[in-house]
């Protein structure tokens, strides 16, 4: 299978053309919009790598706070990217539930990009083992990447022909286990709003879609790409800046509720708050902007 690049994005380019027009998703949600707060685990990265939090913590803070789920990245867990006993999935799991925060999801660190197929192996392979861990934790979705960087002396379409192949496997192993497998365009491999739906039509899985980054769209427009982006959204990644023609400028979240309510979305809205300071304070504060804005 050859894809062809221009082809792929200047079809994707179309489907997301003025006049609001949503592309055909894959999703497939009733109509209007149905959101459920959630944190990324990512907003207390210092803490939890520090040891002077723990995903537990992350959890009881969820509940304080009145936020509906938690996305406990995968990084968290003891041992990565080695998966946890059961023994510890469990606890948290139940311990999520008699708190009344639901599990949004969790999220590994794959990298596709790669031109070794060793390597890419086994990433899919670690995918899959998360996969397992995602099942047992309840979460009905795992982040995954494209790759770091675009492998030099290989054009973008010789990498997305093997890059297509890792993710239908690994969509495949996520349908047979009950969980989608989301792709985060991280302006990494993928920079554009285009490019993504590209994979995301390649793979042509209805367990692959998109999980959208706000903050990480930084060749033009950031809302007309996120508009683009939209339909084929099972998640989110809400953040305190978005990336306009390539400087940052804080996210108009209000402008992101419009957005919703125009193309429609029913689901979690997961959020990080970045930078630097003391972590529960700037989530909070994030916290507190996020359902102003969403009238929550």
């Amino acid at each position: 299978m050859t894809i062809h690049r221009d082809e792929s994005l200047t079809r994707a380019v179309s489907l997301g053309a003025a006049g609001g027009i949503p592309a055909p998703s894959r999703v497939a949600p009733e109509s209007g919009v149905k959101l459920k707060l959630g944190l990324n685990t990512f907003s207390f990265d210092k803490p939890l790598r520090e040891g002077s939090m723990t995903l537990t913590d992350a959890v009881h803070f969820c509940a304080q706070r009145g936020v509906d789920a938690l996305d406990p990245t995968a990084y968290y867990f003891p041992g990565y990217p080695n998966v946890p006993t059961d023994e510890y999935i469990y606890s948290l799991k139940r311990t999520a539930f008699v708190n009344g925060v639901a599990i949004s999801g969790t999220g590994v660190r794959n990298d596709f990009a790669v031109a070794d197929k060793t390597a890419r192996r086994a990433d899919v392979l670690m995918v899959k083992n998360w996969i397992i861990v995602a099942s047992k934790l309840g979460a009905p979705v795992i982040r995954v990447f494209s790759g770091k960087t675009r492998p030099a002396a290989y054009r973008f379409d010789e990498a997305l022909e093997w890059m297509v192949a890792d993710f239908k496997e690994c969509a495949a192993f996520g349908q047979e286990h009950g969980v989608m497998v989301a792709i985060q365009q991280h302006d990494d491999f993928l920079k554009t709003a285009a490019e993504t739906i590209c994979v995301i039509d390649a793979v042509g899985s209805d367990w692959f879609a998109c999980m959208l980054d706000i903050g990480s769209l930084r060749s033009g427009d950031p809302y007309a790409e996120i508009e683009m982006l939209v339909p084929y959204a099972v998640s989110w990644q809400i953040k305190e800046n978005v990336g306009s023609n390539g400087k940052e400028e804080p996210t108009d979240l209000a402008k992101i509720k419009t957005i919703m309510d125009r193309f429609g979305y029913r689901g979690y809205v997961p959020f990080e708050a970045l930078g630097d300071g003391d972590s529960r304070v700037r989530v909070v504060a994030f916290l507190e902007k996020i359902r102003y804005a969403f009238g929550l």
